[in-house]
């Protein structure tokens, strides 16, 4: 079989799916995806118009946020780290997270949040200038930090040799957050905030 025989043969085994309701297909998308998708990514898998894509998606927004004959839904279509990703509706985040908890014991440890808290704040920073914050070893912390791919090695010092740590993407994502700009100011939540917000 030649190439140009290939080519016709993949052709005719994708099932034409343009009769399907594109809101649908990419609600199906989103339901499955571990990661927020783009229209263009979107447009790219579903081989349809971006632009048709974009008002596919602003219809399910509607559609979930109750802007029509249907009810407003226990979730959202959120817009999160450069796409688009189905998430609980803020009403039923108690509910959600009641139930996470019950089923998902391992959670991060408390020196896990700590760490990835002074991450978060300081980044790019090296192993060696958390735990001076922390005051404590933070190897086996990182490396699952690392293994959940909540954080990642951003540089390496071309003096030193060691390595910058910054946040990921899927903190981003699991914080519903687009940017770090978006994180909550942290001199508030010190005990001297206070005194620091007046100076």
């Amino acid at each position: 079989m030649t190439m140009h025989e290939t080519d016709a043969a993949t052709d005719e085994a994708v099932v034409d799916r343009s009769h399907l309701p594109l809101e649908r297909r990419i609600e199906a998308i989103l339901m499955v995806a571990d990661e927020p998708q783009g229209a263009v990514h979107l447009a790219t898998a579903l081989r349809a118009p971006v632009q048709d894509v974009k008002a596919a998606i602003e219809a399910l927004r509607a559609d979930y946020d109750g802007r029509g004959d249907g009810p407003e839904r226990g979730f959202e279509l959120r817009e999160v780290g450069g796409g688009w990703r189905v998430y609980v509706r803020a009403a039923y985040d108690v509910d959600a997270a009641d139930f996470v908890l019950t089923q998902q014991p391992t959670r991060l440890s408390q020196a896990a949040l700590e760490t990835l808290a002074v991450i978060a704040y300081k980044q790019p920073i090296t192993r060696g200038a958390v735990a001076a914050i922390r005051a404590v070893n933070v190897d086996s912390v990182v490396r699952t930090l690392l293994g959940r791919g909540l954080i990642r090695e951003a540089f390496a010092d071309a003096e030193t040799g060691a390595i910058h740590y910054e946040t990921s993407e899927l903190l981003l994502t699991q914080l519903g957050l687009n940017s770090l700009d978006e994180l909550p100011p942290i001199s508030p939540l010190l005990p001297d905030g206070e005194e620091e917000l007046s100076l």
